[in-house]
């Protein structure tokens, strides 16, 4: 399994900007895309974006389009989630994660996990 490991969570204002980012322990070739997910508290791990390692194909939910952007630097193992106009109900715990398969918004598709970033946006 691949170690992934998630940084840059925290406390935002509604409107404002972060940036997640998620390094990978093992070589890029390994995995086919990589993934963020979401979770609030009382709901449903959901798809947020994720990007294939080669070609940089890029996927995202609907809730997201336009304001957030998934992005991934190959030398340095690493997939970036530059999320612009944020609102309150993007607050979540961010995962990211690897997967070898096609599959890229099914959760059940990717085999290893970050151990995930508070993101909170305050109203």
């Amino acid at each position: 399994q691949v170690q992934l490991v998630e940084s840059g969570g925290g406390l935002v204002q509604a409107g404002g900007s972060l940036r997640l980012s998620c390094t990978a322990s093992e070589r890029t070739f390994s995995s086919y895309a990589m993934g963020w997910f979401r979770q609030a508290p009382g709901k449903e791990r959901e798809f947020v974006a994720a990007i294939t390692w080669r070609g940089g194909r890029t996927y995202y939910a609907d809730s997201v389009k336009g304001r957030f952007t998934i992005s991934r630097d190959i030398a340095e193992n690493t997939v970036y989630l530059q999320m612009n106009s944020l609102k309150p109900e993007d607050t979540a715990v961010y995962y990211c994660a690897a997967t070898r398969l096609y599959a890229v918004v099914l959760p059940a598709s990717y085999d290893s996990w970050g151990q995930g970033t508070q993101v909170t946006v305050s109203s």
